[in-house]
């Protein structure tokens, strides 16, 4: 079970639910999770309440305020290969589902062991 954080700015419900599905579809295709297995926090930041900040030019990729910030926390045991094939696919996916331009994609992958996720019921589901 991945679990998906996406943070954009000024995103309505239609670019946030495109940018889910963009990283969702990637998942399935770069590294086989089950297409049924789809756990997402969806944030939009308005600039006012909320922001983002980020570096316009960071490892000389030019960032402007389309930027995507895609946080995926899943078990370990990737590959490096399913890695980057992932990073590829999502960036692929926002700017065909979502038209954000590849430039502004940063994705950030974390890794965990069984132990720790619980589904529901205070049951680490994954070990019992």
């Amino acid at each position: 079970m991945p679990f998906v954080r996406i943070d954009a700015l000024h995103a309505d419900n239609d670019r946030l639910e495109a940018l889910g599905r963009a990283v969702h579809e990637a998942m399935v295709d770069a590294i086989g999770i089950p297409a049924d297995d789809v756990f997402q926090v969806l944030t939009s930041h308005d600039g006012v309440r909320s922001m983002i900040r980020y570096d316009s030019g960071y490892l000389g990729v030019q960032r402007d305020d389309g930027i995507v910030f895609v946080s995926v926390t899943f078990r370990s045991g990737r590959t490096t290969e399913q890695k980057v094939a992932l990073y590829k696919r999502i960036a692929e996916l926002a700017e065909k589902y979502a038209d954000v331009e590849p430039r502004n994609v940063v994705v950030n992958l974390v890794e965990n062991q069984s132990t720790d996720w619980s589904f529901g019921n205070g049951v680490a589901q994954y070990i019992t």
